[in-house]
C-alpha cells in the first residue's frame, strides 16, 4: 500500500473514527503540543486528511499528494488542496505563511525526496519563520508499512539543518524518549526556524 490511493485515506479516516478514541478524545494532548508551538498562519504540507488543520490558527491551509485524503479533509470543513490546486491558488505566494508543519511525512520516503518536498514548500515561509517536524518513534515506525526511513531526534535535527534551517527545540511527545520503544504515539518533535 502506498500513501496516495483511496485505501490509504480510507484507512486514515477509519483510525480516526474509531469510537473510543473520540470518547476519550485521545487527540487532546497533540493538540494542546501542536497549538502550545504557536506556529501562526501555518502551511501543513502532508496534511493527509487534515487532522491537525483544525488545530492550526486561522488562515492555516493544507496539501497532499493524495487526492482522497484532501477530499475527505474537504468534507470535514477543512482548506485542503492537491499539490496542483495549491501551486495554481493565491497562496502559493513567497512568504504567505508564518510555518509549515511536517507531521507524519518525511518518513514516508527516501532522504532524498523528503528534501526535495520541504524545499519545494519552504519559498511559502516567511524570512524567520519555522518549521515543525513530527515523526514516530519506534513502535509508531514499524505499525505502518508504508514507512519507508526512521528518523530519530537527532537525525531529524540534521534533516533540519540540511535544509539550512536552525534547530531551536527538540522534544519527546507525548512521553520521555524510551516511551517511543514500547508506546505506538511517542513522537518526535523538532521546531526549527528558517534563518532571515
Amino acid at each position: 500500500m502506498s500513501t496516495e490511493g483511496r485505501d490509504y485515506a480510507e484507512r486514515l479516516r477509519a483510525k480516526q473514527n474509531v469510537w473510543w478514541k473520540k470518547a476519550l478524545d485521545v487527540q487532546r494532548p497533540y493538540r494542546h503540543n501542536l497549538r502550545g508551538v504557536g506556529l501562526g498562519r501555518t502551511i501543513d504540507v502532508g496534511c493527509g486528511i487534515g487532522r491537525q488543520l483544525g488545530w492550526l490558527d486561522a488562515g492555516s491551509i493544507g496539501v497532499d499528494h493524495n487526492p482522497h485524503s484532501v477530499a475527505v479533509a474537504r468534507d470535514a470543513g477543512h482548506a485542503a488542496y492537491t499539490v496542483e490546486e495549491f501551486l495554481a491558488s493565491d497562496h502559493a505566494r513567497p512568504g504567505a505563511f508564518d510555518a509549515m508543519l511536517l507531521a507524519h511525512v518525511v518518513e514516508h520516503m527516501e532522504r532524498e525526496q523528503g528534501l526535495d518536498v520541504v524545499r519545494m514548500y519552504l519559498p511559502y515561509v516567511r524570512p524567520g519563520g519555522r518549521v515543525l517536524f513530527i515523526c514516530p518513534q519506534e513502535v509508531g515506525y514499524r505499525s505502518d508499512h508504508t514507512h519507508v526511513r526512521f528518523y530519530d531526534g537527532p537525525a531529524l535535527e540534521a534533516f533540519a539543518r540540511e535544509l539550512g534551517l536552525q534547530v531551536e527545540r527538540s522534544w519527546s511527545f507525548p512521553f520521555p524518549r524510551p516511551a517511543g520503544k514500547v508506546f505506538i504515539y511517542n513522537e518526535f518533535n523538532v521546531l526549527a526556524r528558517v534563518p532571515g
